[in-house]
């Protein structure tokens, strides 16, 4: 097979890639079929996209620095804020129905700006339009297969291996797999996403960045024996409040913006709390009108496990969600290979620095989705290494081993020692039927978090807990070795 551009991945970014892309010519999407595969399907939050009166993109664009603690790109969240709303507007003019209701508040956002569709169901909504729309269009082939490799000519992509062999010829390759929180056991997204696409990229020789920086969401439900399960940020946004084993409310004492405070703040201190109290932190969301109805996937996840969100505050606990980290792209997309393009989770654009803000993952993967599908052909230039890689693994840890690791070493709070530990355990597995990609990509993490000798958004080291202005940097790796990207965001 071969076609003009080929899209590795069938959630929000690579199917609206997809759609523009086939404006240049023929388009292949190389994905495992199953919707449930997607984070897109998986996410509660909406789009954060400016449409109020007191609203505006420079707001949203204060909001969207503060929360990430000093490594926001400046020049790609304004990309985001300025092109998110005129994607919010092409999603309705082609027919995508959106909730009549006024626009959501999430944490970290000054204003509501957060358009949802089925109320916490919008990411399966969206992800279902854009399938539907993607399977009417004659001009897009989908492909039901697992990509294992970029192929390569004179250094530039030129396709994609699938498994079995096959090969997909392309003039563009784009990444758009999602993120690697599958490498976590307490994780709030799909099983499957063990960063698949940053390996990929890695091995057709490209940088990563900000890769130590892992958000963990501060209210996923915490019943023994259950996984971890989603309860939207959107709820905090109607009114419901986090509260202590007593029924105390807490968020104030550790931020002012309270039960709305960014998500590493909120997710260290309901730890915190669990610690000092020796007992559950509870969501209470029974002063939410209408919350079975109005919030639908949380209802349900509730009831699943013998609990009524509607009449009794739920236990919960932090899950890793989204890795802020992955594969460096510019603005256009572009990385640091030829002819290969990132979008979504797997890229690393620098607008959410070392905390995203609340629901400006879907808006980042449409807009950057489509400016991948739109942009000229370049290259990504980085700067030269500082320091040495080091060994990379050559074998691979069982992804049941890597994911109790991660949780103990990579989660809220991390430690130096133990970090180069695990660093060294990952570089010297040697089991041949392990997670090669989750592999090195925990290795990687390890590392990245590890060289970070400080505390800032995402990554806590309780060995050093305040940020540090020397840090102010963003990390860039590849095999050549450790480079830093100065941050022109204030600390």
């Amino acid at each position: 097979m071969s076609a003009r551009t080929v899209v590795i991945g069938a959630g929000a970014a690579g199917l609206w890639c997809a759609l523009h892309a086939s404006q240049r010519g023929a388009v292949t999407v190389i994905a495992p079929g199953a919707a449930e595969l997607t984070a897109t399907a998986w996410a509660q939050g909406g789009i954060a996209a400016v449409a109020a009166a007191d609203d505006s993109p420079g707001q949203h664009a204060v909001d969207t620095i503060t929360a990430g603690a000093g490594l926001c790109d400046p020049a790609a969240v304004d990309v985001l804020v300025r092109e998110a709303p005129e994607t919010v507007a092409e999603l309705r003019a082609m027919g995508m129905r959106f909730d009549e209701s006024d626009s959501a508040l999430e944490g970290g956002h000054s204003r509501r700006r957060v358009h949802h569709a089925g109320g916490d169901r919008s990411g399966r909504a969206l992800h279902r339009f854009l399938e539907e729309t993607v399977e009417r269009h004659t001009g897009i082939v989908r492909v039901d297969a697992r990509a294992v490799a970029i192929q390569t000519r004179d250094g530039a992509a030129a396709g994609v291996r699938v498994e079995g062999g096959a090969l997909v010829a392309a003039d563009r390759v784009v990444l758009a797999t999602g993120g690697a929180c599958g490498i976590f056991g307490r994780r709030t997204g799909p099983d499957t996403s063990v960063g698949e696409g940053m390996a990929l990229g890695w091995h057709a020789g490209a940088a990563l960045a900000d890769i130590e920086f892992v958000q963990f969401h501060p209210t996923a439900l915490d019943v023994p024996g259950r996984p971890a399960r989603l309860l939207t940020e959107a709820l905090r946004g109607e009114g419901a409040v986090l509260r202590d084993a007593n029924g105390e409310r807490f968020m104030d004492r550790f931020h002012p913006q309270g039960d709305l405070a960014p998500r590493d703040v909120v997710a260290r201190a309901v730890l915190q709390v669990r610690e000092e109290t020796g007992a559950e932190v509870y969501l209470d969301a029974t002063a939410v009108p209408d919350v079975a109805r109005r919030f639908p996937t949380a209802d349900e996840q509730c009831r699943e496990v013998g609990l009524d969100i509607a009449t009794q505050p739920v236990p919960v606990a932090p899950a890793a969600h989204y890795c802020m980290g992955g594969v460096l792209t510019d603005l256009w997309g572009r990385t640091s290979v030829p002819a290969l393009f990132a979008a979504g989770e797997v890229a690393c654009t620098g607008v959410h620095g070392a905390n995203r803000l609340a629901s400006n993952s879907l808006a980042e993967a449409l807009v950057f989705g489509r400016r991948a599908a739109i942009a000229h052909d370049g290259v990504l230039p980085t700067p030269d290494p500082v320091d040495a890689l080091g060994a990379e693994p050559t074998g691979a840890m069982t992804l049941r081993s890597i994911r109790e690791q991660a949780d103990r070493f990579l989660g809220v709070r991390r430690d130096g020692p133990e970090l180069d530990k695990l660093a060294a355990e990952l570089a010297s597995a040697a089991d041949p039927g392990g997670g090669r990609s989750a592999t090195l990509v925990a290795w990687l993490m390890a590392g990245a978090a590890s060289r970070r000798t400080e505390s800032r958004g995402g990554h806590f080291r309780v060995d050093h807990p305040a940020p540090d202005p020397a840090w102010a940097v963003r990390q860039v790796v590849n095999h050549r070795g450790w480079s830093t990207l100065a941050s022109p965001a204030p600390v």
